[in-house]
């Protein structure tokens, strides 16, 4: 039975998420400010972290950033504020989805779901993918360049690993998003712009090349003269 840690000052909001997934034969941890959520990260080793933003004590975002630093804990994040820059620095955090409230509580547990199956399908792949000097070791879900490790985060890899099983060819933010995160974000497209952003940095030196292809979505290639 996994854990998931829910992170809400709001005791409506808490009881809410906690009816909907332990009727889904999920366990539950509650934290209702961000030290109790840090504490319990590291004692409890939830599946995953339900985090709001707007905190008593310590915010959303810190709290992200922290867990980050030790974990590759799944984290879906809520806000009651419905700007984009919300969501983008949520994302850069490292958070792995969002979900703005008031939400349908149905909604909360099809992306647990589909948070935890997407994670956990990561960690069980059965091959590898070589573009040039770029090594995506799907069975032991690592990224090497020239042998040396690429330090990803859970959501990166799988987006790394889906454009270069689909080298050469463009793949638009919708379908992006259904392959990575597994459903649909009505819109939010900026969500892919800011994971292939990330990977562009960490793979720059490597012959793998992530282009934009204007008005339609992005495509891996190899660099000119890694062709051969």
């Amino acid at each position: 039975m996994a854990t998931i840690l829910v992170v809400d000052d709001e005791p409506s909001i808490v009881e809410l998420a906690r009816l909907y997934l332990e009727q889904d034969g999920y366990r539950v941890e509650t934290a209702t400010n961000g030290s109790d959520a840090l504490a319990k990260v590291g004692a409890s080793k939830p599946a995953l972290v339900v985090l709001d933003l707007m905190l008593p004590d310590i915010d959303g975002f810190e709290v992200c950033r922290r867990i980050r630093r030790d974990s590759d804990i799944p984290i879906l994040m809520l806000t009651a504020r419905k700007e984009d820059i919300d969501k983008i620095v949520g994302l850069e955090l490292g958070a792995d989805d969002y979900l703005t409230k008031p939400f349908n509580p149905r909604e909360l547990v099809a992306r647990v779901k589909a948070i935890l199956r997407r994670y956990q399908a990561g960690l069980r792949p059965t091959k590898a993918i070589d573009v040039g000097n770029l090594r995506i070791d799907l069975s032991q879900h690592e990224a090497t360049i020239d042998g040396e490790p690429v330090t990803l985060r859970t959501k990166e890899f799988a987006l790394l690993a889906t454009m270069a099983q689909s080298l050469g060819r463009v793949l638009t933010r919708e379908q992006l998003l259904e392959m990575v995160w597994g459903f649909d974000y009505y819109g939010e497209t900026r969500t892919v712009d800011v994971h292939v952003n990330h990977l562009r940095e960490k793979i720059a030196r490597s012959s793998a090349s992530i282009q934009t292809v204007r008005g339609m979505g992005y495509k891996m290639v190899l660099k000119r003269g890694d062709e051969g």
